[in-house]
Formats: structure tokens, C-alpha cells, sequence
């Protein structure tokens, strides 16, 4: 209760700062994240939501932390408790094992256009049999309108009975009762109260599907209702993370629009759903999930190309607005996202600022960035492990810097690590080929070299003007 009564008043402060301020973004959301560091101070890292999710047909209760169960928004605030909220469950069985990966869509009714059936349809065509082993849907259907709710249940129990008999897909809804006050809002950035009203309720809608998944998977994905995935989606985001291994992280990002294609840690998602329940009138959605990461310490986006995920709606769900946006990063058909083993890397290029020789081993859309080398200049990978390649493609200068690519430089591979005081490096190489335009390609390595390999080398074979940036090293293994 102390907590709470300090929390009340500083809401109070900063209701008053707020009305003394400037009409002025940059402060407000300079007193937004002071007041979020606070506030950070009293989130609890026991944020696991209380009792097992016991999965009941069709209009079953769901309720969480009973003997504090409030229908009040202020409490759903706490951030010192569980959210209470009894959902609905309209169409799933229970789920007997927790999953690798749960994929969240939120979806009310549009005045124009629905891609909701045409999003769940996508989510499980481009799965294999044995991905969708390792995943569960769960839809939220937030709107009010309980007529359209109904039909909406029935089109897909119609259309993926299957899925739902299996516990892949679960629809549910948080009732009406749940919510805050949804009129006379703060119009931050001069809004229209209508949008205001929109966007704020989304944050609440959001906030309810993440509370309710903190517990049915290892990793949580955000998509929105009118998306198309990528072929084998799962199998790329579970090598990215295999990738990431030993790496913080807070928010993975595989789309660069809006909502779409943001994984989390599901240990992390009471906390944000806690989130945006406290701040739910401020700002959309995606502008808070920004404030999200850099309070939780990750200071930069870690975004992932090609895209996995793909907006195809055409209206928005906002009063039907045309909505022609696209991620021009996605690529539909499956891409094979190399297996880049553990590795330590080394170079005596002159390396520019913090563009160091990790980054182009990384999934990350980052890269090495190096003054002019000269002939003899060496960039190494020695790996953790003997591995056998199959395949190697290595790619070198920007669409923005098309000539700071590799001129004049060979690739080679060696075996025979030898130890050594300042690090480990191979005793013989043998040359693969030479880069031509900047980049280097090989298929079938292993059926090339007869020995399994502990290192590969970028060599410089000619002195250069134009510095070198080399934006990925790509490795698949046999």
C-alpha cells in the first residue's frame, strides 16, 4: 500500500507538470523517461503470472491472482502485482505443453476491408509439419461489438477447427469491463480525440494479449491483423536467436513497420503489458515500445533482413483510411539464414570508430567499416570448433558507399590452429578464389577442401584507396 500511495502522488506531479509545460514534445517525453527510470526502480523482476493457464472451451473464465481480483483499471495499473482480467475464451482447448514461440494478433472491426482470416492463414501455411509443433495463436478480439465477434468465431472455427482441436490456435477476449475510460483523453501531438480514443485503446488491447501470453511459450512475436510471413519464418527467427546466444537483448525486430514482427523473451511481457497500461494515452503504441527497450537497457534497434513479415492491408483499421505502407526488406519465399558458428575475429585493418570485425559476422544489419587496406591486410575468423562448410558468401560496401567494396582480394581457408599469447590463428591456408566486384561466393566447399576447417581469411592482395566496408560473412555448415 506504501508503494501505491507514492505512486499515486507522483502521478499527481506529473499531471501538473504536464499542465505548466510548453506545448513542447521534447520535454514532455524528457519528463516521460525520467519519470519512466523511477518508476523502473519499483518493477519487480517476479513478474511471472500466478497459477498454470488451465484452457477451458468456448465461453470459459480465465483469472489470474484470485484473492486480489479487481475490476478497476487503477489496479490493473499496479505495477507491484499481477494483472487481474477474466478473459473469454471463444474458441480453443487446452494447451498441454508450453510452446517455443506464441504469435499474438489483437483485431477489431474495420469499416473497410478484414485480412484477419488471411494473417491465421498465413501463420500456418508457410509452417512446416514440424514448426507447427512449436507454436501457438492466440487472437484477440477486442472489439466491443459482440455481434461481429461472434461471426468472426464461427469464419474461423469454420476454417481452422483443426488448428484449434490441436491447441495451435486459441481466440479470446478481455471484456469491456476491463478497460479505462476511453473519452476525454489527453490529446498529446494535437490528435483528433477520435484518433486519441483509437490509439489509446489499442495500447489497452495489446496490453490484455500480452498479459494473457506471458506463460505459453519460451518467446513471444507481435503481428498486426493484416500480415503475410515468410516461408519457414519460425526455423529463421529460432537461427537468429541461436545466433544471439549469451547476447542481452530486450525486442528482436523482423519488420520495420509498426507493430509487426517484434519478439520478446516471454518473461518479459507481463512487464510491458504493465507498460502500456500506465501509459496508455500518451503516445501510440509502437513510439512506447521504443521508450520499452531503452529502459530495459537496449540502446539500439536489432533488426534483422530480409524482413520475415509483410503488411498487405490496404485500409487501415482506424476509420478505413487507405494504408498502402510496405516493408520493402520482406521477402516471401524462404531464405536460408546461414548458420555463422561461434567464432572469435581479428583484423589489422585500421578499424573506424566502433565499426568492428564482429559486425560483419553478425545477424544484425551492421558492418565492418575499415581505412583503405593494403596489400598483405588480413581479416580472420577462427572458429571454436573444426567445422565442414558448404557454403560461403561474403559481401563487402553499401548501396550508400558502392565503392568501398574489397577491389583486390582473395578468400582462404585453414586448418592447424596454432596457440598463441595474443590469439589463436591457423598454420596453413589454402586459397578458395579470388572477389570479384567486391564479393565472394562458394557452394560446395566441403566437396573442394579435404580437411574440416578451423579458420577463414579475407586477404588483400593490393593496395587500395577507397576504404572497406564489409557488410556480411555468411556460413552455412554441412
Amino acid at each position: 500500500m506504501f508503494k501505491f500511495h507514492q505512486m499515486k502522488h507522483i502521478f499527481e506531479i506529473l499531471d501538473k507538470m504536464r499542465c505548466l509545460r510548453k506545448r513542447s514534445t521534447v520535454s514532455f517525453l524528457g519528463v516521460l523517461v525520467i519519470f519512466l527510470l523511477f518508476m523502473n526502480l519499483y518493477i519487480e523482476d517476479s513478474y511471472v503470472l500466478e497459477g498454470d493457464k488451465q484452457l477451458i472451451r468456448e465461453t470459459s473464465t480465465h483469472q489470474l491472482n484470485s484473492e486480489r481480483y479487481v475490476h478497476t483499471f487503477k489496479d490493473l495499473s499496479n505495477f507491484s502485482g499481477a494483472i487481474n482480467v477474466t478473459y473469454r475464451y471463444l474458441a480453443a482447448t487446452p494447451l498441454q505443453r508450453k510452446r517455443y514461440l506464441t504469435i499474438g494478433l489483437s483485431s477489431v472491426k474495420r469499416k473497410k476491408g478484414n485480412y484477419l482470416l488471411e494473417t491465421i492463414k498465413s501463420i500456418f501455411e508457410q509452417s512446416s509439419y514440424e514448426e507447427l509443433k512449436e507454436i501457438s495463436v492466440v487472437v484477440h478480439l477486442a472489439d466491443f461489438n459482440s455481434s461481429w465477434r461472434d461471426a468472426m468465431v464461427q469464419d474461423i472455427t469454420q476454417k481452422f477447427a483443426h488448428h484449434i482441436i490441436a491447441g495451435r490456435l486459441m481466440v479470446i477476449h478481455a471484456p469491456e469491463e476491463y478497460y479505462p475510460i476511453l473519452d476525454g483523453l489527453k490529446r498529446n501531438y494535437n490528435d483528433p480525440e477520435d484518433r486519441v480514443k483509437f490509439r489509446s485503446k489499442q495500447n489497452v488491447d495489446y496490453a490484455f494479449l500480452l498479459n494473457f501470453c506471458a506463460n505459453t511459450s519460451d518467446y513471444y512475436v507481435m503481428l498486426e491483423d493484416d500480415v503475410r510471413c515468410s516461408k519457414n519464418f519460425l526455423t529463421a527467427i529460432k537461427k537468429v536467436i541461436a545466433s544471439l546466444e549469451g547476447t542481452y537483448w530486450v525486442t528482436l525486430e523482423f519488420s520495420k513497420l509498426g507493430y509487426i514482427g517484434k519478439l520478446y523473451h516471454s518473461h518479459d511481457l507481463p512487464r510491458l503489458a504493465h507498460f502500456l497500461l500506465m501509459f496508455y494515452q500518451e503516445m501510440p503504441c509502437d513510439w512506447l515500445l521504443t521508450h520499452f527497450r531503452g529502459l530495459l537497457a537496449q540502446k539500439n534497434v536489432i533488426r534483422f533482413k530480409p524482413s520475415l513479415f509483410q503488411h498487405m492491408g490496404y485500409y487501415s483499421s482506424y476509420k478505413g483510411t487507405e494504408n498502402k505502407l510496405k516493408d520493402d526488406d520482406f521477402e516471401e519465399e524462404s531464405f536460408d539464414i546461414p548458420d555463422n558458428p561461434p567464432a572469435s575475429l581479428y583484423t589489422n585493418m585500421n578499424v573506424f570508430e566502433n565499426y568492428e570485425a564482429s559486425k560483419a559476422y553478425s545477424s544484425v544489419d551492421e558492418y565492418f567499416w575499415g581505412k583503405p587496406p593494403s596489400t598483405g591486410d588480413v581479416f580472420v575468423i577462427v572458429f571454436e570448433n573444426p567445422i565442414i562448410i558448404k557454403k560461403i558468401k561474403v559481401n563487402t560496401g553499401t548501396e550508400d558507399r558502392q565503392n568501398d567494396i574489397l577491389h583486390h582480394g582473395a578468400l582462404d581457408v585453414g586448418e592447424n590452429v596454432m596457440p598463441s599469447k595474443r590469439r589463436r590463428q591457423c598454420s596453413t591456408y589454402l586459397r578458395l578464389g579470388e572477389f570479384k566486384n567486391g564479393n565472394f561466393e562458394m557452394s560446395g566447399v566441403n566437396q573442394k577442401i579435404p580437411f574440416d576447417i578451423h579458420c577463414m581469411r579475407i586477404y588483400v592482395t593490393k593496395t587500395q584507396k577507397e576504404w572497406l566496408i564489409i557488410r556480411s560473412i555468411s556460413i552455412w555448415t554441412s
